[in-house]
């Protein structure tokens, strides 16, 4: 949880330095440009959900091959997505910003972004591996170190060229590439040491058919399921840009109250890939019963103090976010629907990592193209209400798709531990 709390304070920093230049451009370039990165990135979250999840499995089914296989597996299909995501680096950056719709400006601002960080791919996604590989074998104090040093070395970096370098929106792209280089490193020297110095497995282990074949169902099913959820913050996204700079920019300074609650009902849901993952594996239906009440009570209790502080300090956030005094009424219009975030989304974070845990993606991705029909269902009949009717049908889809998981999760247990499992 505290590694992923690190993550939107990188937003928060990247924002801020760039808020604090004044110009509503480049807030709204960098907001454009981080959100397509987020989309491009977590279309590929399955690298790490899907290792943490299988992870999990082999080291409760007591199988140290298998964890070591996965790992190998998981960074030779990082390592080839990133190769292939930089070499469309110019088709993929006019599909994502023509989809966005953002003023000429801000565009420009974005695009110059994108080109410099996206050179990190391949070591982003094989950081995406490494850390879901040791959070599966509940390595959390390793895992927690190296995205800590990853998002404190790109903050500290991004304040240092952009506002003392005056290096604008590229020194934040070169301070992310740079940290997720060392990242990397750092982390696959760790991998090194705990797998005895010896990073590789057999190629008969490592092509296994049937195991290759679980994975990219799994895969599939994942980034189909990620696919819908990127695309409805695209979507809000889009809207938001087409409403003016203005909105745009507004909704960039909130979209970091929906960034901390997400990271940090991640973290819980992180915990809960681990723990239903590694009792999964063992065939303890008891144990894994007990995994998923921990996480849900305890995420519904984080979930409720993050919405009750940014109910009484989002105004505060807003005016240390940016300097502007018409970004920061604009986003105090919608301030509370943005504080409302982390409540409505408990049980959407906390069964994703239950699911996920399980290996339970096919159900999961078609839960989750109901909950995205159902927003865009909700976009359509609430776009009278301008900003508000936007923010109010994301806070309907993160209702919709924890209530259809809860809804499905008994079945889906009684299939996995039929009568008579211990």
């Amino acid at each position: 949880m505290l590694a992923n709390l690190t993550t939107p304070l990188l937003g928060i920093v990247s924002t801020a330095a760039i808020g604090q230049l004044g110009d509503p451009h480049l807030l709204g370039g960098v907001a454009l440009a981080s959100v397509a990165f987020d989309c491009i990135f977590w279309l590929f979250g399955f690298l790490r959900m899907a290792t943490l999840a299988f992870t999990a499995q082999a080291l409760g089914a007591g199988d140290r091959i298998e964890v070591r296989a996965v790992l190998a597996r998981a960074l030779l299909l990082g390592l080839a997505i990133g190769l292939l995501l930089i070499a469309l680096r110019t088709p993929l950056a006019a599909l994502t910003f023509w989809v966005m719709g953002g003023s000429e400006a801000v565009t420009a601002a974005a695009r110059q972004y994108f080109f410099i960080r996206l050179w990190s791919a391949p070591l982003m996604l094989g950081n995406y591996v490494l850390l879901g590989w040791l959070v599966g074998q509940a390595r959390t104090g390793i895992a927690l170190a190296i995205q800590v040093g990853i998002n404190c070395v790109n903050m500290a970096l991004t304040a240092v060229l952009v506002l003392a370098a005056g290096q604008g929106i590229a020194g934040a792209a070169i301070a992310t590439v740079a940290a997720e280089t060392g990242g990397f490193i750092v982390g696959l020297i760790v991998a090194w040491q705990f797998l005895g110095r010896r990073l590789g497995v057999s190629r008969a282990v490592l092509l296994d058919r049937a195991r290759l074949l679980r994975l990219l169902v799994m895969n599939r099913d994942i980034m189909i399921r990620t696919a819908a959820l990127i695309a409805a913050f695209l979507i809000f996204a889009s809207q938001s840009a087409r409403a003016g700079d203005l909105t745009l920019a507004a909704n960039a300074v909130l979209n970091n109250f929906l960034m901390i609650g997400s990271f940090f009902l991640d973290g819980l849901a992180n915990a809960a890939e681990q723990l239903c993952g590694q009792s999964f594996g063992a065939r303890d239906r008891r144990a894994f019963a007990r995994a998923v009440r921990l996480v849900l009570i305890w995420s519904a209790l984080f979930g409720a103090a993050v919405t009750a502080l940014f109910a009484l300090f989002g105004n505060t956030l807003i005016d240390i976010i940016t300097a502007s005094p018409e970004i920061r009424v604009a986003a105090r219009e919608a301030m509370l629907l943005a504080a409302l975030a982390p409540v409505c989304g408990v049980a959407a974070y906390c069964y994703d990592g239950i699911y996920i845990g399980a290996t339970w993606a096919r159900e999961m991705r078609n839960l989750m193209l109901a909950a995205f029909a159902a927003y865009l269902a909700a976009l359509y009949l609430l776009a009278p209400f301008g900003n508000a009717g936007l923010w109010s049908a994301l806070l309907l889809f993160l209702l919709c798709r924890g209530a259809l998981q809860a809804l499905r999760y008994p079945a889906m247990v009684r299939v996995s531990f039929p009568r008579g499992t211990a």
